[in-house]
């Protein structure tokens, strides 16, 4: 930094609103060089562009983390405070000198307040808080007060919906921002977004917007009160807390006037207040009248760290970092994130081992410097330091052109919502941080357009991203060109459902419900939903009378829901029976007449009781068995289990009741469709793609949750979705078969052997199907089989032979489900 012994010193202190930083540029631009350190980014920005307005772009430089503008000719430089260069300057600056009581960044500008000066004059610009500070830690500067030029003043609680215009609503983190500028979108049109994590570039477009008078209204985080400058007569606090990095904690009262003095401008008297009127986030009597007048307990300490700390060791840089500061005002400042990842780095064997000498030591210390831009927390911003220090240090100190290419070609996209955008915008910074390093990168220059480029291109996106969420330019300027008359609305029905006025869009009729273009606030909406139930009730009408007539090939079922032409128009809910359904109209046809809306409810109830007869009709067969008063209770239980089941279901837990039935009731199965198996009964139909969907369906309406199988798929593996009985897979070993391709192979096998002869069964049906062998033998066993020792060819039946024709059938062994196969086969 430049030397202490210097010129004139003078400390301009006074509330927001004073022209302390106009004071400042126009002293820095009568000399012949100038350096002014700035808080903010966005503040360096915006005085760089005012300065090459005067002086030129070929001899004013802009230096920040993320930036450097330096012309070879450069002479008056605009920085944050962190990067103003070392290097000698007829005027130097310190802009908002108090945030040296900042707990993360106040060491910084503490060392700026004591070392840095300019040949000629130094000016150090500061709230009247930090008098006691400038006594006692420059005794040689000129004081001079600044008072405010315009009145500001408590204009009390006011809801969001209330505020007046050209108001600035401020919150404290991008959550709050983002939920009170939705709020001002739906409520009074829309709203600017302003943040200290913007890029230059979207922050000045934002503001631009609020500056043009296209929104009445400024959303922004307390980044507004370092000086930036806008046209805001009111400013309303969404809270009073913040959090701070280490905790939450209510904003002191010199924080709540500087952020309240945005309001005004020049001469022009301002307001401040507040969003809630009572509880924690309302402003106290004490609170109002020491804004208005101005009055803030002084500062008594600042932050202090060593700004020329030992780079001899790393443990000397650590020692010298943590060192007790000068006896007096200053206090030893809290370990910020650089730091805190210094000290981690250094208890890794290998980065001790890397730290040959001073500069490498330097090299460290630099790389720990990264700013935290994402907000990643210690521990990954830790991880990744860590990894470029590792690329510093070996090599030829340069970090991998490709990493550097792949990481930012990352971020090179402005797809997705806002955070998602100012996620990669917070990331694109960090890659520029370190293309302004001057020996970290082969090529800095190549890379600093690069990332500069992306920077601008991710500005432009979230720009574009925050005015499409939160501002409703086209519907505003329509509603107040036509005026608040709904009935007067020209409004016209295009082919695709598009509704328009006067060409513009207001939104679309999707089926029957009228969908208002989104983003339109919520009083235009009111208005354009009266207007559409002006105009739309007859395009509704016709709609209606061609859904009555429609073919049952316009309709689908989608997830319990009955869509037409591709619109939701009912819902099944649960009835008397799996096949019968009830169906709940969707309640975007309330808008029809009594008439109709009974009218399509038939319709929709024709084409569900069609679709079932046509796609499974062994359902509502079995429903209408289950009820039927003259059958068999044991035929009742049967056709109520495989109703629930919806068709399918094992044979096991039916046995018994199976047994048991007269031999008219299992020719009245068969009429139906149903399969008695071997192991499963079933109707084969239902493995159809198109009534496998329907039964699925309208089981789910039941909270029968039935997962598909593959399609075509008629062996699945075990485990795989739809590998359950109730979707018709038997599992068999480490496979799932088809239920009818288990009764086929069963008859094959049964139709193969004579009694309980030793048979060899034909392997080419099971092994077509793409059955293992290990499958195979399995399904033989639950079949009734066993394998003859000496011969895995062989089979036999297992247990007695089967009884002879007309006599009952031999009981099966222990372990066999089944009394014999051609019983079971005979009568399936």
């Amino acid at each position: 930094m430049t030397s202490r012994a210097s010129g004139s010193v003078t400390a301009v202190l006074g509330p927001t609103n004073t022209g302390k930083t106009h004071l400042a540029v126009e002293r820095m631009c009568a000399h012949s060089s100038g350096i002014i350190g700035f808080p903010l980014r966005l503040l360096a920005r915006e005085v760089y562009d005012r300065v090459v307005a005067i002086k030129g772009a070929d001899r004013v430089a802009l230096v920040t983390g993320e930036e450097k503008i330096v012309p070879p000719d450069a002479r008056w430089f605009l920085c944050t405070a962190e990067s103003m260069p070392d290097q000698e300057a007829a005027f130097v600056a310190l802009d908002e000198a108090q945030l040296g009581a900042d707990a993360e960044r106040g060491h910084v500008f503490t060392d700026r307040l004591l070392r840095t000066r300019g040949r000629e004059e130094t000016m150090i610009l500061g709230s009247e808080a930090l008098r006691p500070m400038i006594r006692e830690l420059v005794p040689e500067a000129e004081i001079v007060g600044r008072p405010r030029f315009s009145t500001l003043t408590y204009a009390g609680a006011k809801k969001i919906s209330r505020l007046p215009k050209r108001s600035a609503i401020v919150a404290f983190s991008a959550e709050e921002v983002y939920a009170v500028a939705e709020m001002l979108r739906r409520l009074r049109g829309g709203a600017a977004v302003v943040m200290g994590a913007l890029s230059p570039r979207t922050r000045n477009a934002q503001v631009a917007m609020f500056q043009a008078g296209e929104v009445d209204y400024l959303v922004a985080t307390d980044a507004i009160g370092m000086g930036l400058n806008m046209d805001v007569a009111h400013v309303a606090f969404a809270g009073l807390h913040k959090f701070d990095g280490r905790r939450r904690r209510r904003l002191t009262v010199a924080e709540m006037a500087q952020i309240a003095g945005r309001a005004g401008r020049h001469q022009r008297d301002g307001t401040f207040g507040a969003i809630a009127e009572e509880g924690p986030d309302a402003f106290l009597p004490e609170e109002i009248l020491a804004i208005e007048e101005h009055r803030f307990p002084r500062l008594e300490h600042l932050f202090w760290r060593d700004g020329a700390p030992d780079l001899s060791t790393v443990d000397a840089l650590i020692a010298s970092l943590e060192a007790p500061p000068p006896a007096g005002v200053l206090r030893a400042a809290p370990q910020a994130t650089d730091l805190a990842v210094l000290k981690r780095l250094a208890d890794e064997p290998w980065v001790r081992d890397r730290l040959r000498g001073r500069g490498m030591v330097a090299r460290l210390w630099a790389a720990c410097g990264i700013p935290d831009f994402r907000k990643l927390g210690l521990d990954p911003h830790a991880r990744f330091v860590e990894r470029v220090f590792r690329h510093l240090s070996e090599g030829h100190g340069h970090i991998p052109h490709q990493w550097f290419a792949d990481e930012i070609a990352r971020l090179d996209t402005v797809a997705g919502d806002v955070e998602t955008l100012a996620g990669r915008l917070s990331a694109i910074r960090s890659w520029a941080y370190i293309a302004q390093r001057r020996d970290w990168l082969a090529d800095p220059a190549h890379w600093a357009d690069r990332t500069r480029a992306i920077e601008e291109r991710l500005s432009d996106g979230l720009h574009a991203s925050l005015t499409q969420r939160f501002v409703d330019k086209r519907t505003t300027a329509l509603i107040r060109r036509i005026g608040a008359d709904a009935g007067a609305l020209p409004v016209t029905v295009g082919p695709e459902g598009e509704v328009t006025v006067e060409d513009q869009p207001i939104g679309r009729l999707e089926g029957f419900r009228f969908a208002v273009e989104p983003g339109a606030r919520a009083a235009d909406k009111r208005l354009l939903l009266a207007a559409a139930e002006k105009r739309l009730g007859g395009e509704r009408a016709k709609r209606a009378d061609a859904l009555i007539d429609a073919p049952d090939a316009d309709f689908t079922l989608i997830d319990g829901a009955i869509l037409w032409g591709g619109h939701r128009v009912g819902m099944l809910a649960p009835g008397i029976a799996l096949a019968r359904p009830r169906i709940v109209a969707d309640r975007d046809l309330d808008c029809l007449d009594k008439d109709r809306r009974s009218a399509v409810a038939e319709r929709l109830a024709r084409w569900l009781t069609a679709t079932v007869a046509r796609r499974a009709p062994v359902l509502a067969a079995l429903a209408d068995a289950a009820r039927d008063p003259r059958a068999t209770a044991g035929f009742r239980s049967i056709a109520a289990a495989l109703e629930t089941a919806g068709g399918i279901a094992p044979r096991r837990p039916l046995a018994a009741a199976l047994d048991a039935l007269p031999p008219e009731e299992r020719r009245r199965l068969r009429t139906m469709g149903i399969v008695v198996g071997t192991l499963d009964m079933f109707d084969p139909r239902l493995m159809k793609p198109a009534a496998a969907e329907l039964r699925r369906a309208l089981m789910a309406v039941r909270g029968q949750s039935v997962a598909p199988a593959r399609d075509g798929a008629t062996v699945l593996a075990r485990g795989e979705d739809g590998a359950v009985v109730a979707s018709g897979f038997r599992p068999i070993g480490a496979q799932a078969v088809r239920v009818d391709l288990v009764e086929r192979i069963a008859r094959a096998a049964h139709d193969a052997r004579s009694g309980r002869a030793p048979f060899a069964p034909d392997p080419a049906l099971a092994t077509s199907m793409g059955l293992e062998a290990e499958t195979i033998a399995r399904l033989m066993a639950e079949l009734g089989f066993q394998r003859l020792k000496g011969d895995a060819a062989q089979w036999s039946w297992r247990g007695r032979p089967p009884a002879r024709a007309g006599a009952s059938p031999a009981p099966a062994r222990p372990g066999n489900a089944f009394a014999g196969l051609s019983e079971l086969i005979g009568h399936g």
